[in-house]
């Protein structure tokens, strides 16, 4: 889908890079909300594997994602923050942009299982 891991200003964004088949309202035209959850999910799985010392990936339980502004076909970026981290599952919210940071287009709060019963 054109999403990549970054960390060129100290921090772990995921940008998702612009491309005309991920937009799902062509009267607007506006990205598909399924891009915008898929590039949030992804952002959440790159930014637990950086900070995480675990060998698995993450499963995710379950995503909530509140979608802000329609997303314009330009890059859109996000960034993950561990909320709260217990032995087994990792809270992690995200918050994806575009232009201004301040102006987020999607929010989410995601449940992952990090460390699965053997």
């Amino acid at each position: 889908m054109g999403m990549a891991p970054e960390n060129s200003t100290g921090e772990l964004l995921t940008r998702l890079r612009y491309r005309p088949d991920l937009i799902g309202n062509t009267h607007l035209p506006a990205l598909h909300g399924g891009t915008i959850g898929a590039l949030m999910e992804m952002a959440a799985i790159f930014h637990l594997l950086w900070e995480l010392d675990n060998e698995t990936l993450p499963k995710i339980v379950n995503i909530t994602v509140d979608y802000l502004r329609s997303g314009r076909p330009v890059d859109t970026i996000a960034k993950a923050t561990v909320t709260k981290q217990g032995r087994r599952v990792v809270n992690v919210s995200v918050e994806a942009w575009q232009e201004d940071r301040a102006r987020p287009v999607a929010a989410a709060q995601i449940h992952f299982l990090v460390n699965a019963p053997t």
